[in-house]
This record gives structure tokens, sequence and C-alpha cells, in this order.
């Protein structure tokens, strides 16, 4: 991270009882050594060991990526229509339980909650003032990675409070994503209760990120009232606001403003190479996003993936300030500034211009596509007030179509400059005017797939989508075999 060294040290690597950082699959683990437990002696031991929970934060890039292309936001790209192919096939929903990159998320989400579980495994073993909130933010990041895996594949092996060890695959077996949710909720409202509102370190989880998470995690199961509950508490805490210049958000100036509740960090300080992509500092998304062969002003080359379709950028109302913002449209920018590019598969002529790179003055280690030091803004301030705002109009008890209006026009306003295009709308209009605002607010950020499948719009929006199989994504198939067969595969794979 740039504020926080999220790099494990060599100490706590060689402790560390598993290390998914480049394993192979959730099962293949290393051998316990026999020092590890000797470990968390001291409060630099329990902070090394949070550190290392933090760093698998930076591999959600792939989700982050996954999530939009999969939605009919943006179409695969790349080079050609073999390039990464478990990419395209997402984006055409012919994936299968033998996709590397649905497999990598598997993997990486359960790297970074085996590394909480870590700590909170040994959780009584030392005393020191601060340990309290460190078992937050433990607890916080162990829910942020169920939560990925619940959303990704349905029923996953649930452990809690201890690793998941060499052999355990063979008598765990996957919890029903209610109960998973059920420990989601309880983790979150135990780290909302021992986090501070303000970290003195950006990227340090604070109170209101665990509220905001807990009510988008309650949001998901359609349990509107508690959602609405605990998001208008990080509203009303007067934490957070939104950021009057949108133009600022996703450049480096905006990082870690007012209207982050939790954003993941990172930073060129380490190369990577394509053997190992989470092993990267930098953001990967943002290289595998960029121009194709660019060479102009602001921006550098990247790959070409991701690239939005001409239906979001239609979406975008007259007036809109956050198009220009979110979508570049390379043929008029070449038309004003000079800059050259190529056309890599399905161009459409448009760039996710939130998370593509940005010129940079000095020298990046490894491959500079894959060292891109911006942030993502995992749970900004607009999206708690959208959530929010379906949330109230949803509610069973007492609807709140007023506050939904309200909370829904912070946004717009802001968008727009002025009231003049305020919702006025009730009821189930008011409610599809909240979901179109969901996507035109936060298009290229990873969401809008889980929209419409928590929704249940996916089938009509999304090309190819099979109701009763694509709500969710095919466990890996070699855990399946790892674990004997025991598992069950996701319906209709």
């Amino acid at each position: 991270m740039k504020k926080i060294n999220i790099k494990i040290l060599l100490v706590f690597i060689l402790l560390l009882t598993i290390n998914y950082a480049c394993s192979d699959n959730f099962v293949d683990v290393k051998p316990t050594s026999e020092n590890s437990e000797d470990f968390f002696n001291t409060q630099e031991d329990y902070e090394n060991a949070l550190i290392g929970a933090y760093d698998l934060l930076q591999s959600t890039y792939l989700n982050v990526l996954l999530g939009e292309i999969a939605s009919d936001n943006t179409l695969a790209g790349g080079e050609s229509a073999t390039d990464v192919p478990g990419i395209q096939q997402v984006d055409d929903m012919i994936h299968t339980p033998l996709n590397a990159q649905l497999r990598d998320i598997w993997n990486w989400m359960y790297a970074g909650v085996n590394r909480a579980n870590y700590i909170l495994e040994f959780k009584d073993k030392t005393d020191f003032e601060g340990k309290d909130q460190i078992i937050a933010e433990a607890t916080f990041l162990r829910a942020y990675y169920y939560f990925e895996l619940v959303k990704w594949f349905g029923d996953v092996p649930l452990s809690v409070d201890k690793r998941i060890q060499f052999g355990e695959q063979f008598t765990i077996d996957r919890t029903p994503a209610a109960n998973v949710y059920a420990q989601i909720e309880l983790d979150l409202i135990f780290a909302a209760d021992n986090l501070p509102l303000v970290q003195n370190t950006p990227g340090r989880v604070t109170k209101g990120a665990a509220q905001a998470l807990l009510g988008k995690a309650y949001l998901y199961q359609q349990k509107y009232d508690e959602a609405s509950g605990v998001l208008e508490s990080v509203i009303t805490s007067n934490t957070y606001d939104l950021v009057s210049d949108y133009n600022t958000i996703f450049e480096e100036v905006g990082e870690n403003n007012e209207e982050s509740v939790f954003e993941v960090q990172y930073f060129e300080g380490q190369g990577a190479g394509f053997d190992c992509l989470q092993c990267s500092e930098g953001n990967v998304a943002v290289g595998f996003s960029g121009v194709r062969n660019y060479t102009g002003p602001d921006f550098s080359s990247g790959f070409s993936f991701n690239v939005p379709v001409q239906e979001v950028v239609d979406a975008f109302e007259a007036g809109d300030s956050r198009k220009e913002v979110a979508i570049l449209d390379i043929e008029d920018w070449a038309t004003a500034t000079g800059a050259t590019f190529g056309k890599g598969y399905e161009h459409t002529g448009y760039f996710n211009r939130k998370y593509i790179p940005r010129t940079r003055s000095t020298d990046a280690q490894g491959d500079r596509n894959l060292t891109n030091p911006n942030n993502y803004r995992a749970i900004r301030f607009a999206d708690v007030l959208l959530m929010a705002a379906e949330a109230f109009n949803r509610r069973t008890t007492n609807p709140d179509d007023a506050k939904a209006q309200t909370y829904l026009n912070r946004v717009r306003e802001r968008a727009f400059g002025t009231t003049a295009n305020n919702i006025t709308a009730t009821g189930d209009v008011l409610y599809e005017n909240i979901l179109q605002e969901r996507r035109v607010e936060l298009v290229g950020e990873g969401h809008r797939f889980f929209d419409l499948v928590r929704t249940g719009k996916a089938e009509q929006e999304i090309d190819n989508f099979v109701s009763g199989k694509h709500e969710l994504f095919p466990i890996p198939a070699i855990e399946i075999q790892l674990a004997g067969n025991r598992w069950s595969q996701n319906p209709n794979y």
C-alpha cells in the first residue's frame, strides 16, 4: 500500500501456516511449521499478521474486472477472442468449472480468509494495548473475503477462528449461503462495535466501513429493514460526504478522500509478472483496462479489456457530468489531443476512464502494465446513499419514499449541479430510478453484475444468461476433486 506498507515481512511469510499467495488451490497448503504456534508473542507479531491479511485485498482487482465484464456494461475485449480465455468465457456466459480466473478468485479469497483466521485463532494468546482494534480489523477482513466468496459461489466452506488445514478438505462441507451470511453479519457487527470512526492510516478499516458492508450484506439478502437502519447510521455519522468535484474522485489527488468509506490501497513499488499476478502491489485491472498501443497525453497503454458498450454510454442523461469521468471516448479524445491508439478485439471506441492507466513519471519495477498505483474505491459514500435509498424504498415495515428520494437526489444533484433533475417518483417507479442511478454512478466499479442478479434482472439484461444457473459461478473442479468429490457442484454446471 502507499500508506500502509502492505509487503509481508519475511518472518511472517515463514511462519504463516497457510500461504495461498501463489498456491494452486485452496487446499494445496504448505505443511505447518513446528514453530508456527510460537508466533503471536508480541504486538508486532499481530501487526505483521494483520498486514498479511490486508495484502489479499489487492488481488480483488480480478473480482472487480470480472464483475463488470460479466454484466451488460462491458465486453471482454483484449487482443483477440483467445486472449485470456477465462475472461472471454465469463463475458459470453459459457464459463465452466475449469475456468482459470474463477479458480483464482476462489483461491485468493480463501487466502484472505485464512490469513484473517490465523490471527483470530490466536486472538487470546497475548494481551497488549490496542489489540481489540487489530482483532476487529481481522474480523472485518474475514467478513469481506467471505462476502466475495458467497456472492460469487453461494454455499462455501466456512471456518471461524481457525485455519483450514491440509487434509480437512475431506471432512469440511460447503456451508449454506444463509449461514455464511449469518457469520458475515456477526463479524461486521463485532467489527463496527470495536473500530474507530476514523483511522490515522488511510486504508485501515473503520466503523463506517464495517457498517456499510453490513448494510450491503443485508441488502443482498433483501433484509431491507435491517439495511436501512445500519446504512442510515453511516450517513448520519457525519464522517463522510460526497466530493464536490466528481472529476477528482478517481485521480491520485482523490484517493482516500471524504467520500471513501473503504478503499483498497495500491502502489507501484513492487513489480510482478504474469506468472504471479496477485504478487503485484499495483492494480492489475487498470493495466488490463487501458487503451491498446496508446500514445498521447494523460494516459498510458494497456491491454484493452473491459470495454464499455454503447448501451451503458447511452444510459447517462443529458447534462450528467459523470459521463465524461466514467467513459473515455477514444475517438473524440484522439481528435481533440492528437493521441494515437490501436484497436483491440471487440473494440467499441470506449474505455473505463475511472480505472485506466494514468501517465506516470517514475519507472515501475517489473511489467509496467501490472503495477499501476490506482486505488480501488471499494465502498464510496455515493454507494451508501444509493443502497440506503433502495433499502428505505423496499422496507417491509414503514417504507419511506421521502427519505429514499432524499438520498437518491443527493447523488443526482452532484451529477447535474442542480435540483432540476431530482426524482419525485414513488414506489416501484422510484425503485427502478434508484437501480438506474446505481448503474450510471457506479459503472466501471464492478458492482453491476451482482446488482442485476440480486434484483432478479440479470436474465433480461445479460446476453446468454441462464436463470437457475448463472446467478452463481461454478466451484472450481479441482477443489471438488481434492475434496474427494464430496462437494456438489452449483446447479447446471
